[in-house]
């Protein structure tokens, strides 16, 4: 097995397996009934719990990133990495580019032919764009305050990848809204964000750390949106709240005229 493969297949069988095994035990937990996407119609299904298990991977890639900004043996792999899989050696392309907006994609599109996802067009949104505030937030501080230069030497904003924060946000984001229905439509997102974070690599312009910190940021900021959304749900969508009423009716009575007053509160 040479470098390259050897390469690919840790990206493979750590990053994305281990997202995939912690969401599907997840949604075995939570076993979270499916709703019809229509902007009118008021959800059923139970909220996204807050769960500490959930952190484990999201805080877990982070972490490992975190400790490679100062890890020589962890640089070394950084550089080693670089020196091999290159766009000066494999050849460059921009599909990245686009390929990390495809899981989030998906959902809306998934929804236009007809499979309904958990959650309605406006709830999903709202999920997504609280997702991307928290995601953009993260990352455009990090790239500030680290200031790690690029393998290409073109700027010092590397850490993390925006790119991978932004495909495995949205993997993660189509995982939650259809896990229930098929398994293999969250795999394929995970694929996707996956293959982004090995072109950005290959691409020359992030680190293996890099690409591992976006995962875990993309992963943790989606799952946040879930767990926040039920209080976010409230400003825009408040539970009616019972009034009032008064009713007046005549009555008569053994010879008796009167009138009842009945409060409903």
């Amino acid at each position: 097995m040479n470098l390259k493969t050897f390469f690919i297949s840790v990206l493979y069988l750590v990053i994305f397996p281990i997202s995939i095994f912690s969401s599907i035990n997840d949604s075995v937990y939570y076993n979270l009934p499916i709703n019809y996407d229509s902007i009118s119609e008021t959800n059923v299904h139970q909220p996204s719990r807050f769960s500490v298990k959930k952190l484990i991977l999201p805080c877990a890639l982070i972490g490992v990133s975190i400790v490679g900004l100062e890890s020589h043996g962890l640089k070394k792999l950084n550089t080693h990495i670089r020196d091999k899989f290159s766009g000066k050696h494999i050849g460059r392309t921009h599909i990245d580019d686009y390929l990390q907006f495809v899981p989030a994609a998906s959902v809306y599109a998934l929804g236009a032919f007809g499979l309904k996802g958990k959650h309605n067009f406006l709830d999903k949104t709202v999920i997504l764009a609280t997702a991307s505030a928290l995601m953009g937030t993260t990352v455009i501080t990090l790239k500030k305050t680290t200031g790690v230069q690029r393998p290409d030497g073109s700027a010092f904003n590397s850490y993390p990848s925006g790119h991978t924060a932004m495909a495995f946000m949205g993997a993660e984001f189509l995982w939650q809204e259809y896990r229930d229905q098929s398994v293999w439509i969250g795999i394929s997102g995970y694929v996707v964000a996956t293959g982004t974070g090995i072109l950005r690599i290959t691409n020359n312009r992030h680190w293996l750390n890099d690409v591992i910190a976006g995962a875990g940021i993309g992963i943790l900021c989606t799952r946040a949106a879930y767990w926040l959304f039920p209080f976010i749900r409230k400003i825009y969508s408040p539970t009616p709240k019972k009034g009032v009423s008064v009713q007046f009716s005549p009555y008569h009575n053994d010879g008796y005229n009167g009138l009842s007053c009945q409060f409903n509160f």
